[in-house]
C-alpha cells in the first residue's frame, strides 16, 4: 500500500533552479515602455506633428517671442502623446490642420499693403461660407444645437443599446468641436493680419472664450463618452454647451463681439496663452459633472425634492426680479436687464418642469448609479486640478501686470469660492465617503457658483477684472 504523503513531498521538494524561475518572474514584472509597440500610424501621426510645428517655427519664428517658443517646444510633445493616448485626436488634428492651411492659403491669395486681405471673407465662396473664423463658429454652432438634438432624441429609444440618433449626435459633436478648432485658428491667423500689434492668441474676450469652452467640454465629454461607453448622457452634456452657444450668439449680435479687438494693456502677457486655457479646462469639466448631476438627480431623487430645489428655485428667483422690477424710481436700462433676466428665469423654471414631468424616458436609458458617480467625481478632480494650476497662473500674472500677487478683486475672490466649494466636495468624497443624491445636489450647485464667478461677476461687480464686462 502507498502511503506517501504528497503534500508532504511537495512541501520537502528542492527549490527549482534559478534559470527556471526567470521567465516567470519577467512575465510578472515585465512593462512595455512608452515607445514600445508603437504602430507605423503612431509614428506616422508624430511624425505629422513634428514637421507641422517645424513648419510654424520656420515661418513664424520672428514673431514669437522666447516664452511662445517655449510654448510650441511644450505643446509639440504634449499633442503627440494626446494622440497616442486617445486615437480620435488623431484625425481631429489632421482635419483641422489641413483646413487651417488651406484656408491660409485662400487668404494669402488676396494680399493688401500689409499681408493677407481680410476683405476675402466677404469675397472667395469657401471663405465666405464654411472656413473664414466667423462662418466656422457659425458652423460650430448650428452642429452644436442638431448634436444636442439628435442626443435628446436618443433618450426616448426604448430598447437597449446604442440608437441610431446617439451616433448620429456623437458624430456631429465631433464636428463641432472641429469647426470650433478651425475658427479658432484662422481667427489666430486674421488677428496677425490685422496690424503687427494686434495679432494674439483668441481667448482675450468673452466671445473668444465661450468658443474655447464650447469645444473643451464637448471634446471632454466625447473622451468620456468613449471611455465610459455610454451615449446617453450627450443630451444632458450638450444641453450646457447649447446654452454657453446661446449667449455666444447673443453676444455677438449684441455687442458685435466677433470683431478682433486690439489686446488692453493687462492681456498682453504670456501668462494668458497658459491660464485661461486651465482655467477653461476647470469650468468645462465642472459643468459637465452638474449635467452629470442633473442626469443623477432625475434618475433617482424623489419628485417633491426635485420640485422644490429645479423648479422653485428659478420660479423663486422670478418673483424676486419681479418685486425689484416693480419698484419706484428705477433707470430704464435697469428695468430693461430685469424683464430679460426673468424671462430667462421663467424659460429655465418650464424646462426644469418639463424635465421633472418626463423624468421617466428621460432616464430610462442613463447608466447605472455607480457610473454615473464615478464620471461626476472624475470630472471634478480634473476640473479642480486644472483650476488649481489656473488660479497659482493668475497669482504669477496678477504680480506681474499689477504688482501683487493677490488683491481680493471681485473676480479674485469668488474664484477662491469655486475653489474651496470643490476642494470641500472631494474631501467630503474621499474623507467621508459623499456619494448619491446630496453629491449630485452639491456639484449642481457648484455649476451655479461657478457660473456666477465666470459671468456674474462681470456682470453685476467691477474690478481689476472689468475688461470683461458685459
Amino acid at each position: 500500500m502507498n502511503t506517501s504523503n504528497p503534500a508532504l513531498e511537495s512541501a520537502t521538494l528542492p527549490p527549482a533552479p534559478v534559470s527556471e524561475l526567470q521567465p516567470q518572474r519577467a512575465i510578472v514584472i515585465g512593462k512595455r515602455g512608452w515607445f514600445q509597440g508603437r504602430s507605423p500610424a503612431d509614428w506616422l501621426f508624430a511624425a505629422m506633428v513634428l514637421l507641422g510645428a517645424g513648419f510654424a517655427f520656420s515661418r513664424y519664428h520672428g514673431s514669437m517671442d522666447v516664452y511662445e517658443k517655449g510654448i510650441l517646444l511644450c505643446a509639440t510633445p504634449a499633442l503627440i502623446a494626446l494622440g497616442w493616448f486617445w486615437r480620435p485626436l488623431r484625425l481631429l488634428c489632421l482635419i483641422v490642420g489641413a483646413a487651417s492651411l488651406l484656408t491660409i492659403q485662400l487668404y494669402l491669395r488676396q494680399t493688401d499693403s500689409f499681408g493677407a486681405d481680410l476683405a476675402a471673407a466677404d469675397k472667395v465662396f469657401f471663405l465666405k461660407y464654411m472656413l473664414s473664423s466667423q462662418s466656422a463658429i457659425l458652423w460650430m454652432s448650428v452642429l452644436v444645437y442638431m448634436s444636442t438634438l439628435f442626443y435628446g432624441l436618443g433618450l426616448f429609444k426604448r430598447d437597449g443599446g446604442h440608437s441610431a440618433a446617439e451616433a448620429i449626435g456623437s458624430r456631429l459633436a465631433w464636428g463641432a468641436v472641429g469647426m470650433a478648432l478651425i475658427g479658432t485658428m484662422v481667427r489666430w491667423f486674421e488677428s496677425h493680419q490685422i496690424a503687427p500689434d494686434i495679432g494674439h492668441i483668441p481667448v482675450s474676450n468673452l466671445y473668444e472664450v465661450f468658443v474655447l469652452f464650447t469645444w473643451l467640454t464637448t471634446l471632454m465629454y466625447l473622451y468620456y463618452e468613449q471611455r465610459f461607453r455610454t451615449r446617453a448622457l450627450g443630451a444632458y452634456v450638450m444641453l450646457v454647451v447649447s446654452a454657453a452657444v446661446s449667449f455666444l450668439l447673443w453676444y455677438t449680435v449684441a455687442r458685435e463681439a466677433h470683431e478682433i479687438q486690439p489686446l488692453v494693456p493687462a492681456l498682453q502677457s504670456w501668462w494668458m496663452k497658459i491660464h485661461v486655457p486651465a482655467n477653461f479646462i476647470g469650468y468645462g469639466s465642472f459643468a459637465m459633472a452638474a449635467m452629470v448631476a442633473l442626469a443623477t438627480l432625475l434618475k433617482t431623487a424623489t419628485t417633491r425634492s426635485l420640485v422644490i430645489g429645479l423648479i422653485g428655485v428659478p420660479v423663486g428667483l422670478v418673483l424676486v426680479l419681479v418685486a425689484f422690477r416693480l419698484g419706484a424710481g428705477l433707470p430704464p436700462e435697469t428695468v430693461a436687464g430685469l424683464d430679460s433676466w426673468a424671462g430667462k428665469m421663467a424659460g429655465l423654471a418650464v424646462f426644469l418642469a418639463l424635465s421633472v414631468a418626463l423624468r421617466g424616458p428621460l432616464t430610462a436609458r442613463l447608466p447605472a448609479l455607480g457610473t454615473l458617480d464615478d464620471l461626476m467625481y472624475k470630472a471634478i478632480a480634473l476640473g479642480f486640478a486644472f483650476f488649481t494650476i489656473a488660479t497659482i497662473l493668475g497669482a504669477f500674472w496678477a504680480a506681474e501686470a499689477w504688482g501683487g500677487y493677490w488683491s481680493w478683486d471681485p473676480k479674485e475672490t469668488w474664484a477662491l469660492i469655486v475653489w474651496l466649494n470643490y476642494a470641500a466636495w472631494l474631501h467630503m468624497r474621499l474623507m467621508k465617503g459623499l456619494r448619491g443624491v446630496v453629491s449630485a445636489w452639491w456639484a449642481l450647485i457648484g455649476l451655479l457658483v461657478t457660473t456666477f464667478a465666470f459671468l456674474g461677476v462681470n456682470m453685476f461687480l467691477s474690478g481689476l477684472h472689468s475688461y470683461g464686462t458685459l
